[in-house]
């Protein structure tokens, strides 16, 4: 189960919520493909002004995107590929809808989970 948090300036993300949900679900489409569409969990954070900082000063260019990934994806031949299509599909989605400007600051970063530590309802997902 593909899942993304996903952090915004707070002015970025209000009323683009529909937009973003979309955008980032079709970049995972794109990837993995159709089949993972159902799959996509997103939680969109909204940073309110101030709480975005780079070189020690607030900004409202920054963005981040966590995307869970199953450990997995490591062992295939093809991972480097794969990975750098994520993080460009993903970086792609959020400056599509909330501004390319933004495109220098967002980071995308992949956090593998070993199948035996991913739950879904309580229960080992499979």
């Amino acid at each position: 189960m593909p899942h993304l948090t996903v952090h915004l300036p707070e002015n970025r993300q209000a009323g683009n919520e529909a937009r973003l949900v979309t955008a980032l679900t079709d970049a995972i489409v794109d990837v993995y493909g159709e089949w993972a569409r159902d799959l996509v969990s997103i939680r969109l954070a909204g940073v309110p002004a101030g709480r975005f900082a780079q070189g020690g000063k607030a900004v409202d260019t920054n963005a981040s995107v966590v995307l869970g990934v199953r450990a997995g994806v490591y062992d295939r031949p093809d991972a480097a590929q794969i990975t750098a299509r994520l993080g460009t599909a993903l970086t792609d989605a959020v400056t599509r809808v909330a501004g390319d400007d933004l495109r220098a600051g967002t980071m995308v970063e992949l956090v593998a989970s070993p199948p035996e530590r991913t739950f879904v309802g309580g229960a080992l997902a499979v």
